[in-house]
């Protein structure tokens, strides 16, 4: 009885030639068919696979890579969007001026719904009135 435990599965590796045979054949049968479930089956890939090789293709991106885009040494644009993602959202506690006005015009439209549900109830008055004087 050994107490060693299995090593960690390793990651498959798919060479370009073969990334780009399953991309054309499956790219030649129609959207949607079940022919492309069963050559992904069959190829025993999932179809993220074929989604991430695609995206290979389209940028260029090495095969060894992650499959993200490289970054510029320079480009503090990825930096800037980071930090803006952290932010938190203004929330009506932390705003009241906001609060008031979504509270005001809440009102406005009650109002308005209550006017129009009058107005169709005057019409549809009107309407059954019209129709019993024909009679």
């Amino acid at each position: 009885m050994t107490d060693e435990q299995p090593g960690r599965p390793k990651r498959r590796v798919f060479a370009k030639a073969y990334q780009a045979r399953i991309l054309k054949v499956f790219d030649a049968l129609p959207e949607g068919s079940a022919r492309r479930g069963a050559l992904l089956r069959a190829e025993r890939v999932c179809h993220s696979h074929v989604e991430h090789w695609r995206k290979q293709a389209g940028n260029e991106v090495s095969a060894a890579s992650t499959g993200k885009p490289k970054k510029d040494a320079g480009s503090e644009e990825p930096a800037r969007r980071r930090t803006e993602k952290k932010k938190p959202k203004a929330s009506p506690t932390r705003c009241p001026a906001r609060n008031d006005k979504l509270t005001e015009g809440l009102g406005k439209t009650g109002t308005a719904l209550d006017i129009a549900g009058k107005a169709f109830a005057l019409l549809e008055d009107i309407s059954s009135s019209a129709d019993s004087d024909k009679g």
